[in-house]
């Protein structure tokens, strides 16, 4: 897949979550009959409920596979750039933090996501929050502009995470931290799952070998990167997800397929200094 075809179908599908306020991770109703399924996601992968009702209705998605804001020891009067923002949900979190002085800026591709954010934040007053349409390939910021950079399963998504990470080095002051939580792979995935839009889509297919991706990082420039924790990712998110499904379905896999792949996909929250 060429990456403008995978940035393209990316766009569409995160520009359908905003309008539709549906997670790319699970279903619009789970299998228990609970209607808050962004809630139970974010929960299952370290939001507090706390957390959940700090922020303005709508602004999480369910879209994380962690919670890099918790592990961020943000300060007051910090500024905080969240690559791939979506409806805001961790730039609100980080905007509590950070407080008057500070600033959070959050970077997403999709105009719809843009226009949920800052309606989000004009709903919550959130005065030190400012969402920017971009590429986090070509993060429209200065260099040396920000203490921290943060992210929340996005950077699979992203055709050249070289870049990315050079350009979070970049835009990073001296000094500075890079915390994110995203989804790796312990080992490669068969390659019909790798070759499917769906899979990529869903955060699956576009992710790097654990190893490559830590490696990838310090050729960026960042020193002291250390992976902080690592979880598998719970694979029947991927089975009760109408993009999972649409895999499944697709490629015919068996409970065995989707058994083997599950102990192929984790996520981790690393943090490394510039």
């Amino acid at each position: 897949m060429k990456q403008e075809e995978i940035k393209k179908v990316v766009r569409e599908r995160y520009a359908g979550v905003a309008r539709e306020g549906e997670s790319c991770c699970a279903p619009k109703t789970s299998c228990c009959g609970s209607s808050n399924v962004a809630g139970n996601l974010s929960k299952r992968v370290g939001y507090t409920d706390e957390d959940l009702n700090s922020v303005p209705e709508g602004a999480n998605l369910g879209l994380g596979c962690g919670n890099p804001v918790a592990i961020a020891s943000l300060m007051e009067g910090e500024t905080v750039l969240d690559l791939g923002s979506g409806a805001g949900f961790d730039c609100f979190l980080a905007a509590k933090r950070v407080g008057k002085e500070g600033k959070v800026i959050g970077v997403d591709m999709t105009p719809d996501m843009i226009d949920r954010a800052r309606n989000n934040a004009r709903k919550g007053n959130f005065a030190n929050v400012e969402f920017r349409l971009g590429e986090i390939e070509n993060l429209p910021a200065a260099d040396n502009s920000v203490d921290v950079v943060i992210s929340n399963c996005v950077i699979n998504l992203a055709p050249d995470k070289s870049r990315v990470f050079k350009e979070a080095f970049r835009v990073i002051r001296p000094g500075g931290r890079f915390m994110v939580s995203d989804i790796v792979l312990l080992k490669e995935l068969p390659e019909p799952v790798r070759d499917s839009i769906e899979a990529y889509t869903g955060c699956i297919a576009g992710a790097m070998l654990k190893d490559e991706y830590i490696k990838t990082i310090k050729n960026a420039g960042f020193k002291d990167v250390q992976v902080l924790d690592e979880k598998n990712f719970p694979i029947d998110v991927v089975e009760n997800d109408p993009i999972g499904k649409k895999v499944i379905e697709k490629l015919n896999m068996s409970i065995e397929d989707l058994d083997e792949i599950g102990k192929s996909v984790v996520s981790i929250r690393v943090q490394a200094k510039k």
